[in-house]
């Protein structure tokens, strides 16, 4: 399957799908994903530079009157904005007797703690010292450089992503019993998403993978997203891992090129159990260069639950799956 060039696009990007088979019958994949490719393309984005920084959440979800918080690797970290609309960032413990600031208000740009008043204007105070923090417009990241242990870098590695005004952008949050590496493991295995996920892909071919000619270190993937019965929307689309907890899905022809799907793990600690505990935060943004997509643009607000759904189903299976190796890994049980 080859998407259509876009020159000969119709109207519409759907394409009736022919000669379907059943899902049992399709071409296995097994032997193409091979474990030796998957774990090579781990390590050389685990080498890759982050410069510490992480994942918070949705700037969407950076409110006014309160903090976006998060738990990365054990420490309390929060967010908000000051008076002049500046990011802030620091610890989420309070310098005084420890309250949690992520349930503390933001008052004129002041986060004030709510046990004794104290109040934090991201200045250095008694202890409390402010963090390194970047919107990028989408996400929200802090800098973590005693947890990441990396040569420090300006800004976070983000991915090239459609100019705001042509996209529709959705933020999903899902938290699994695993490693950083298991969720980037899982990405780089794109040879699973017609068996695992049938509901939303079919007819997946990888046309090219790390190791073989011309394909540099990418997984290029043709595959067929399901709209309903046989409608479907083919694409062509690559997989890239530009820092150890990221992986990035560009659509490079068919339906919606440019857009992107950017997948971050970001740890978050133990549970009670002491098993390792990390969240995905998964970025679509969405762009079309059909003159219908204004009027997806002007319908964003109630696109963006259905997009949340969509992905939240994806992940139910996906952090299944993490969960899955990290369990077999611990154990000394993964195959390989």
């Amino acid at each position: 399957m080859k998407p259509e060039p876009s020159a000969r696009r119709s109207r519409l990007p759907l394409s009736l799908r022919r000669g379907a088979v059943p899902w049992d019958r399709q071409r296995p994949t097994w032997r193409d994903a091979r474990p030796g490719v998957i774990a090579e393309a781990l390590k050389r984005a685990q080498a890759r530079p982050s410069g510490n920084w992480y994942v918070v959440g949705a700037s969407a979800a950076l409110r006014g009157d309160r903090p976006l918080a998060r738990t990365i690797a054990g420490r309390e970290v929060v967010v908000w904005r000051g008076a002049d609309g500046r990011l802030l960032a620091g610890p989420g413990v309070c310098p005084h007797l420890g309250a949690p600031l992520a349930d503390s208000p933001v008052r004129c740009g002041t986060l004030v703690c709510h046990w004794h008043g104290l109040t934090l204007d991201g200045a250095p105070f008694g202890g409390w010292d402010p963090l390194p923090a970047f919107d990028d417009g989408v996400l929200v990241w802090v800098r973590l450089d005693e947890v990441g242990g990396e040569e420090p870098l300006d800004a976070p590695v983000v991915p090239v992503r459609p100019h705001p005004a042509r996209g529709v952008t959705a933020v999903y949050e899902g938290t699994g019993v695993c490693e950083p590496e298991d969720v980037v493991a899982n990405r780089l295995d794109p040879w699973h998403g017609a068996w695992f996920h049938p509901y939303s892909f079919v007819d997946l071919t990888v046309v090219g993978s790390p190791g073989e000619p011309d394909a540099d270190d990418r997984f290029t993937v043709d595959v067929s997203f399901k709209v309903a019965g046989r409608l479907v929307v083919p694409v062509r689309a690559v997989f890239t891992a530009p820092e150890p907890r990221t992986v990035v899905m560009h659509i490079t022809e068919g339906e919606g090129v440019g857009s992107v799907v950017e997948t971050h793990a970001t740890p978050l600690g133990p549970d009670e159990r002491g098993r390792p505990r990390t969240a995905v935060t998964e970025a679509v943004v969405a762009a079309s260069d059909r003159p219908g997509f204004g009027f997806v643009r002007r319908a964003a607000p109630l696109l963006r639950p259905a997009m949340r759904v969509a992905a939240a189903r994806l992940w139910r299976d996906d952090l299944a799956y993490a969960e899955r190796r990290w369990q077999l890994r611990s154990t000394g049980r993964f195959p390989g």
